[in-house]
Order: C-alpha cells, then structure tokens, then sequence
C-alpha cells in the first residue's frame, strides 16, 4: 500500500479511514518528550498531538488583517496632497 493510499486512524476527529500522507522530521529529545508529556494528558497519541498541532498552525492566515486605522490630524495637508513639499520639510535625501 502506498503512502498516499487510505490508512486506518481511530484515534481522535479522524474518520476510520482517511487518507494521509507519511512524512518524517527531526525535533529535539526535550519537544519529544514534552508532546509525549501532553498527549498523554489529553488522551491521545503523540501523533495525533502533532496533526492536530499542524492543523492548528495551517489553519491560521498568513498575516493578520489590520482591524482599525487611525486618522491624526496634525494641521499639515496630508503628505499625498503634497510629497515634495513633505519630503523637503523633513530632510528626507539630504
């Protein structure tokens, strides 16, 4: 059976069969036993710790969104209006 083929998986939100693909990393012997550690709390295998870890972790977007923008009136035009004329108040180039 190939890795990419239909493997059984009764642990956790994973249906009986799913498809999955194998893959291998290197994590340091204190992280490897830290999710040893966990997943026993939580009642699950160390590898149903991780995918629900990457999971997490892919689920996130790449960056947030800004939420609010904040407007400063200072009683200077606003810097597109006029660019030189910002530019040469602050010295920028010189």
């Amino acid at each position: 059976m190939s890795a990419s083929a239909a493997t059984m998986s009764d642990v956790g939100r994973y249906p009986t069969f799913m498809p999955m693909k194998k893959t291998s990393l290197y994590i340091d012997e204190a992280v490897d036993r830290a999710l040893a550690v966990r997943a026993a709390e939580q009642g699950v295998t160390k590898a149903e710790l991780i995918r629900s870890a990457l999971s997490t972790v892919a689920a996130v977007p790449s960056r947030a969104l800004p939420q609010a923008v904040a407007l400063v009136d200072d009683g200077r035009p606003g810097i597109a209006r006029d660019l030189d004329t910002y530019l040469d108040e602050t010295g920028f180039g010189d």
